[in-house]
């Protein structure tokens, strides 16, 4: 499994954008049409909200890649 570390400069990023600034797909439109297939999950829960707050300590899922969401 692929680990990622993605340091948050805000509050939160939303899902679509997190996936796109980590270079899992090339655009936030890309990063939406990933969420909406059902393929991504947030703690352990598929996440359908193209546009969820992701936090500081949250882990998001996508096939082989785990992505560690740290405060920055």
């Amino acid at each position: 499994m692929q680990q990622l570390e993605f340091s948050l400069n805000g509050e939160y990023v939303e899902l679509n954008q997190l996936l796109k600034l980590t270079g899992i797909c090339d655009s936030g439109g890309a990063g939406k049409a990933l969420v909406a297939s059902g393929n991504v999950s947030v703690d352990g829960q598929v996440e359908l909200r193209k546009t969820c707050k992701i936090r500081a300590g949250q882990v998001v899922k996508l096939g082989d890649v785990r992505i560690n969401v740290k405060a920055g």
